[in-house]
């Protein structure tokens, strides 16, 4: 069991859905939160809700020159939680080309950034807990996904490779993959979400995760099982499931 009390964990994307409830756990837990974003109000109303210690510190991943003014005021950390996003649901038919990029470069590239603000300083320390938010969408291209699958496709495969480089080393590296969960953005969404899940009970399944030394967790369990082992399906057969082909 991890011990948290005492520990810096900065979450990025802290201020809602299940960066907020995470934000709560890890507090309850006895660590100091840095919660980022990039909406200040909504950041200090986050910060209110902390049940310990608790700073805002505005960022947006979206520019490297953020994150480095972020991370000089945050300081030293023990960990980060990556769970910026940005999503719209969307066709291939419908495609816009500014939500593509303005996905990749928020849920990917931004990661990228911050990895690259970060990772140095931990590998030469030779500590430090990495956590980062993918999605059991990333597994296959998904109907309706254009862009948000892509993005998260690479965030799990970047997350994979930093494990399988730093595995051995004081640097801990944890990939979370969840299906759907009640927030703004699956908000968004029209169609039936199976399995959705409430921001408080999904982040208790990832601080559970956190608290272990497993390199992934995908959840809910029955739902995602079907999207980790459609990687085995023939397309045909996987598309003809979604009802897509």
């Amino acid at each position: 069991m991890r011990d948290f009390v005492g520990k810096r964990y900065w979450l990025i994307g802290g201020s809602e859905g299940l960066g907020l409830a995470l934000a709560k756990k890890l507090s309850g837990a006895g660590a100091k939160v840095i919660l980022s974003g990039r909406d200040e109000a909504r950041l200090a109303e986050a910060v209110e809700a902390m049940p310990g210690p608790a700073e805002a510190v505005a960022v947006d991943v979206t520019s490297e020159e953020s994150i480095k003014a972020a991370l000089g005021k945050v300081g030293a950390f023990d960990g980060i939680v990556y769970l910026a996003g940005a999503y719209w649901p969307m066709k291939a038919q419908d495609w816009e080309t500014e939500k593509v990029e303005a996905m990749i470069d928020t849920n990917l590239s931004g990661l990228v950034r911050l990895v690259s603000a970060v990772l140095p300083g931990m590998i030469a320390a030779n500590r430090g807990h990495l956590v980062v938010t993918g999605s059991i969408g990333g597994y296959r291209g998904l109907p309706g996904a254009i862009g948000y699958s892509a993005s998260k496709a690479g965030v799990m495969a970047l997350t994979e490779s930093l494990y399988a480089d730093l595995r051995d080393t004081g640097v801990e590296i944890q990939l979370v993959n969840p299906g759907f969960i009640r927030t703004r953005l699956t908000d968004k969404n029209s169609f039936r979400m199976p399995a959705i899940m409430e921001p408080d009970k999904a982040a208790q399944q990832m601080f559970e995760h956190m608290c272990s030394d497993n390199f992934r967790l995908n959840f809910p369990v029955l739902f995602a099982s079907f999207f980790r082992f459609s990687q085995l399906l023939p397309d045909g057969l996987f598309y003809r499931l979604l009802g897509k082909g």
